[in-house]
């Protein structure tokens, strides 16, 4: 199954009985391709959210990823879209109709291939447009015309500026992750696109959270919503096992090579707070001899695409990543989490461990924690309600110390070397560089003895005087150099009485 669909027990309340499928009465097309998808019963947000979406109600609803949000959103527009399906080859029959805005390239090609699959059997066209790639072959889409369009909210704006996307025909809008597109500052870009839409349509918003900003956001572009929750908002997986180390500097890789081998895992995100650290732990790690990838905003999409592939491929163990991974990624069976860096937002946290334990099964979640990370982990404790206690970790003495292979490049040059540094041998004939001139050494002495003398006045000859001394002063000028000039007198005109 590409799409979760399976909720944790913890989830399942009275109000949200489990129900199949088959109870929906969804079109031949559509009930075809989720029975080949292995669907069978609907999570908790699918059954509270399908119903209302095919009554054409606004929605508001608050799911953690890994939910089923997808088929939640998608199967009942798609239901309610049938009716405009055709086999035209006109584009202007093939108008967008339905609009998916997410906050992340990769979670808008995740959905975009999801719905895919929903109409597979359909005649229903849909497109994704997201930023990192050529835009001519997004173009040529579009205007090939598509019912359903999946976009992130930059790469839209720019085919709405170069007239390549019309929205003017929109029924359907859908802002997925909600919340994540306010942090990274998407709400300027949201408005503007929505200026674009119709004012009647029916507007479904999902989020983790319902922050005051998110409530904003609702009442400004919903009408009469309907809210939906189906878990306690920013709670954790009760399969996750959750640890934090007390751990310092380098001594966080040393500590996640032993959980490695204790653990037995083969395969886990290693999440990081900056896009430089993230590419530098990487390369640290795979010359320690792991199999590592890295992911992050500066790459590439291709390159991002073929990171993520490597991991679920198996190509890879350990795939280091900031928080572009943290959300909506649907990568199954993966056992582990590492915290390498405690992240900055408590709300981060419970989507960073979201990767682990998904569909029931058990995860693990490891946090490294330094002394300047107490006010961070006391926002986690805040935001989960579990008591957090920091351990100490052992490192075994069969283990070899990856510390004294040196550290990572923080920016700062490494000037003193400890003595058999793995660096020192790795180019054997290199002639060493001569140290660089630095201001705190001692000034090198002259060798010549004539600076080194204390000053002996000229011996003059009887009688002659310096020249300094011997300057004739001009006769009538007082006090005057030689080598100033002195005004020309002028003839006054008036006498002065």
């Amino acid at each position: 199954m590409t799409e979760l669909n399976s909720a944790n027990a913890s989830e399942l309340t009275s109000d949200t009985p489990i129900m199949a499928f088959a109870q929906l009465q969804l079109a031949a097309p559509l009930a075809r391709a989720v029975a080949e998808m292995g669907y069978e019963s609907m999570t908790p947000i699918q059954a509270q959210a399908i119903p209302v979406v095919l009554q054409g109600r606004d929605v508001m609803g608050a799911a953690q990823t890994g939910t089923g949000k997808t088929a939640a959103f998608a199967l009942p527009l798609m239901q309610r879209l049938l009716k405009h399906e055709n086999t035209s080859t006109s584009p202007a029959r093939h108008p967008v109709r339905a609009l998916v805005l997410l906050p992340t390239r990769e979670l808008a090609d995740q959905v975009a291939d999801n719905i895919k699959q929903y109409g597979k059997y359909t005649n229903l066209r849909s497109a994704v447009v997201f930023g990192g790639m050529d835009m001519k072959p997004q173009t040529l889409e579009l205007k090939q015309g598509v019912e359903i369009l999946v976009a992130t909210p930059g790469r839209l704006l720019d085919h709405i500026e170069a007239k390549n996307a019309v929205l003017n025909q929109v029924e359907y809008v859908v802002l997925d992750e909600a919340d994540r597109m306010l942090d990274i500052g998407f709400l300027p870009d949201l408005q503007r696109i929505l200026s674009y839409l119709p004012k009647q349509r029916t507007t479904l918003l999902f989020s983790a959270t319902f922050s005051p900003e998110i409530k904003r956001l609702a009442n400004s572009y919903l009408q009469n919503p309907v809210t939906i929750e189906v878990a306690r908002s920013n709670a954790t997986a009760s399969t996750v096992e959750q640890h934090f180390y007390s751990v310092e500097g380098d001594d966080k890789r040393h500590a996640l090579h032993q959980v490695l081998k204790d653990r037995g895992l083969k395969q886990a995100f290693v999440f990081v707070n900056s896009k430089l650290g993230c590419a530098r732990l990487a390369r640290s790690l795979e010359h320690e001899g792991l199999k590592t990838t890295a992911l992050h905003g500066d790459k590439s999409q291709e390159e991002r695409l073929k990171a993520l592939e490597a991991f679920k491929s198996g190509e890879v163990d350990l795939l280091v990543c900031t928080d572009v991974a943290a959300r909506g990624l649907d990568i199954k069976d993966v056992p582990a989490v590492f915290n390498f860096d405690v992240p900055f937002n408590a709300e981060d946290y419970v989507h960073r461990i979201g990767r682990t334990g998904r569909a029931g099964a058990a995860g693990l979640a490891v946090n490294f924690v330094s002394k300047s990370d107490a006010r961070l982990v006391a926002d986690i404790e805040k935001l989960i309600k579990i008591k957090i206690e920091l351990e100490p970790i052992e490192f075994d003495e069969n283990l070899p110390d990856i510390r004294k292979q040196g550290h990572i490049n923080t920016g700062r040059r490494l000037y003193q070397q400890e003595p058999g540094d793995s660096r020192r041998e790795e180019f054997p004939g290199r002639v060493p560089r001569a140290p660089r001139n630095d201001y705190r050494r001692e000034p090198v002495k002259s060798q010549d003895p004539f600076f080194s003398k204390p000053y002996e006045p000229p011996v003059l000859p009887a009688g002659e005087v310096p020249s300094w001394e011997a300057a004739a002063v001009r006769p009538g000028v007082r006090g005057i150099s030689s080598n100033i000039k002195t005004k020309r007198k002028v003839a006054a005109l008036f006498k002065a009485g």
